[in-house]
């Protein structure tokens, strides 16, 4: 059975760090692992994604303070969020792609206070 468990989520104040952590089992090679994020009323929205071969995706809001890594020999990957801001507040969500399926993680909550 497939599970991923986040991790590192919480409340920090703007201009603060945090480190999102997901671990995926039951999985044995993993091909994409992302980070999604969702606010109050607005929809899911794509953070960050990696390639099992190291390509990272961002998006614009987050390039520059977020980093994306992904340790494939423990099937963990990470989310280092810097220089937070009170717009990042969301539950960010684990995503993983192995296996020919999609797979998704329960969230953590992340809340940035100004």
């Amino acid at each position: 059975q497939v599970q991923l468990v986040e991790s590192g989520g919480g409340l920090v104040q703007a201009g603060g760090s945090l480190r999102l952590s997901c671990a995926a089992s039951g999985i044995n090679s993993i091909n994409v692992m992302a980070w999604y994020r969702q606010a109050p009323g607005k929809q899911r929205e794509l953070v960050a994604a990696i390639a099992s071969g190291g390509n990272t995706n961002y998006a614009e809001p987050v390039k520059g303070r977020f980093t994306i890594s992904l340790q494939l020999s423990e099937n963990t990957g990470f989310l280092q969020m810097n220089s937070l801001k009170p717009e990042d507040t969301a539950v960010y969500y684990c995503n993983v792609f192995a296996m020919g399926h999609d797979y998704w993680g329960r969230g953590t909550q992340v809340t940035v206070s100004s």
